[in-house]
């Protein structure tokens, strides 16, 4: 008889991330898009970018940022979800996003993404919420669009040559600015 819960009973838990948390957000972020563990789930890159999607380095700069915040999603424990929030003027800047694989598609991306802006406008006051997306992601970008963010045509170049984002599989990969307002109390 299995008496293990559920994969999705615990209640989740949002908290800034420590030094401590970097080996587990690494694998977390790489796991939700990069190898074959992301097919899991939608959110894979995996036919366009291979390598690395993020490195411990880059993951350990956001934690020890004094302008952003990296929350942790746990459930049972364990982390399940991450994102990062960095306050820059006006907007926030929501980036590093990732759902373990086997949890996407059941509605945690939202309830993240909301917390999310919820922490940023009390956190900053800010009035925007800003992110990038590989501007060939269509079905990201879709589900941005239904969560209210809006595609502004602003593209900024991907990052060819540096290894520490991936390894192109396509020569047409750019990032495309989406941006949603935040209500004000």
């Amino acid at each position: 008889m299995n008496t293990a819960p559920p994969r999705d009973s615990g209640e989740l838990t949002f908290r800034d991330a420590t030094d401590a948390d970097v080996p587990a957000l690494v694998e977390l972020i790489q796991s939700a898009y990069r190898g074959d563990s992301s097919r899991t789930g939608w959110t894979t890159e995996a036919d366009i970018l291979q390598g690395q999607r993020i490195d411990p380095q880059g993951v350990r700069a956001v934690v020890e940022n004094p302008g952003s915040r990296l929350l942790v999603v746990e459930r049972d424990g364990g982390p399940v979800a991450c994102c990062q929030l960095e306050h820059r003027g006006e907007a926030a800047y929501f980036g590093m996003f990732a759902v373990r694989p086997s949890l996407q598609g059941g509605g945690l991306g939202k309830v993240i993404i909301a917390e999310a802006e919820r922490t940023a406008r009390e956190s900053w006051g800010v009035r925007e919420m800003h992110m990038t997306v590989i501007s060939v992601r269509d079905d990201l970008i879709a589900w941005y669009e239904r969560r209210g963010y809006r595609r502004t045509g602003q593209m900024s170049p991907f990052p060819y040559g540096d290894e520490r984002f991936g390894i192109p599989q396509r020569d047409d990969l750019a990032f495309e600015l989406l941006v949603k307002d935040l209500p004000t109390d």
